[in-house]
C-alpha cells in the first residue's frame, strides 16, 4: 500500500468512526508501523488541511467538525491513487502536446490541484512533464473557431459556419448540428449533421472560416447512426466499405506491417513465401492509396483491379517526374 493508498484508507476510517481511532487500529488498517501512521497523519494536516485531532482522554484521533456549518471534511476534489495521478497528468501532457495552449485556461485548475497532491506524496509529479516526448506529423492548425465548435457541441446547439474546401477552391455557408469531435492524424475535425446537405458530414476545423453558435438546439444522431457513419470506411472518409484491397507486403516489410492496424475489421494472413497478406474494408479511395504508396515497391495492390490500377498510375507519374538523363 503506497502513501495516497493510506491517505485515502485513513480518511475512509476516520470518516466512517464516530469515536476516535486508536493508534493501533490505524496501524493495522494501514499496514504500516506507527512513525508511517504519524507520518500519514501529518501529511494530511500540512498538504490537505485535514483537521485531524487527536483525543488524550479516549487515546484516538478524529476529524474535527466544520466550527460554522458542522460538516465533515472530505478529500479536496477528485481523489486518484498515484498510479491514477501520474496517468492523468501524462493525459494532460498528452493534450498540451498534441496541440499547444488547447484548453489550457480550462485545465489549468486541475494540473495544479494534481501537482499539490504528486508533491505531497513526493511521488516527482513535477518531472511528468519532460519524461513525455509526443512527435508530431505535419499537424494543421484547428483554426481560431475551436472553442466556438466545442462550446455548441458541449451544449448542444447548431452552428452557422463559413466552410472552405480545398478540393473544389470553394466556400458554402452552411448550418451544422455538431455530433462529435476528432482528433485524427494530428489534425482536428468536427462530424455533424449539415442541414445543408440533409446528412452526416466531417468538417476539418482548420477549414471552417467564419463560425457562430445559435440559439437553435441541435439535431440529435443517433449513436448506433454515428458509429455506421464512422466505421465502416477508411480513415477519414465516411459511409459503409463496399469495397476490399488485397495487399501483399514483402518479407522484409512484413514484419512491421504484421503489427500495425489498417482498419477495425482488416483480416491478415502469412502466405507461404513469407509475404503478408493485408485485407482492409474501404469505400473511397484517396487516403489508403496515399497510405499504400508510402511502402512503394515493399506493397503489390493485388485486388481489386480498379484499385491496382490507380496505385499504378500515381506510381508512373512519380517516375515520370525523374526521367532518365
Amino acid at each position: 500500500m503506497d502513501r495516497f493508498d493510506r491517505i485515502f484508507a485513513l480518511h475512509q476510517l476516520l470518516s466512517s468512526h464516530r469515536n476516535p481511532v486508536s493508534r493501533q487500529q490505524i496501524e493495522q488498517v494501514l499496514e504500516c508501523s506507527r512513525a508511517t501512521a504519524k507520518r500519514i497523519v501529518d501529511n494530511m494536516r500540512d498538504y490537505l488541511n485535514a483537521p485531524i485531532e487527536y483525543d488524550r482522554a479516549r487515546n484516538g484521533y478524529y476529524y474535527a467538525r466544520d466550527s460554522v456549518y458542522g460538516e465533515m471534511y472530505e478529500l479536496p476534489g477528485v481523489w486518484f491513487n498515484a498510479s491514477e495521478l501520474h496517468a492523468l497528468l501524462s493525459v494532460q501532457q498528452l493534450l498540451e502536446e498534441v496541440q499547444p495552449g488547447l484548453l489550457e485556461r480550462q485545465l489549468a485548475p486541475l494540473k495544479a490541484h494534481i501537482g499539490e497532491l504528486l508533491k505531497a506524496q513526493h511521488s516527482g509529479g513535477d518531472q511528468i512533464g519532460r519524461r513525455i516526448r509526443i512527435l508530431r506529423a505535419t499537424p494543421r492548425s484547428p483554426g481560431e473557431f475551436f472553442q466556438t465548435v466545442a462550446s455548441a457541441l458541449a451544449q448542444r446547439r447548431r452552428l452557422a459556419v463559413h466552410y472552405y474546401k480545398r478540393g473544389e477552391e470553394t466556400t458554402s455557408e452552411r448550418e451544422l448540428s455538431p455530433q462529435r469531435l476528432l482528433h485524427y492524424r494530428d489534425n482536428w475535425y468536427l462530424e455533424a449533421w449539415c442541414h445543408l446537405r440533409q446528412g452526416l458530414r466531417t468538417f476539418a476545423l482548420d477549414s471552417i472560416r467564419k463560425a457562430r453558435m445559435l440559439e437553435s438546439t441541435a439535431k440529435e444522431v443517433a449513436e448506433q447512426s454515428l458509429r455506421d457513419y464512422s466505421t465502416g470506411a477508411y480513415g477519414i472518409f465516411s459511409g459503409g466499405a463496399d469495397k476490399t484491397a488485397v495487399l501483399l507486403f514483402r518479407p522484409e516489410r512484413a514484419r512491421w506491417v504484421a503489427a500495425e492496424q489498417w482498419h477495425p475489421d482488416q483480416q491478415s494472413r502469412w502466405l507461404d513465401d513469407g509475404r503478408y497478406e493485408l485485407r482492409v474494408p474501404y469505400n473511397q479511395t484517396p487516403e489508403l492509396i496515399m497510405d499504400i504508396l508510402k511502402y512503394g515497391p515493399d506493397v503489390e495492390v493485388a485486388e481489386p483491379e480498379e484499385l491496382r490500377r490507380l496505385v499504378a498510375e500515381k506510381l508512373r507519374s512519380a517516375v515520370d517526374i525523374y526521367p532518365d538523363d
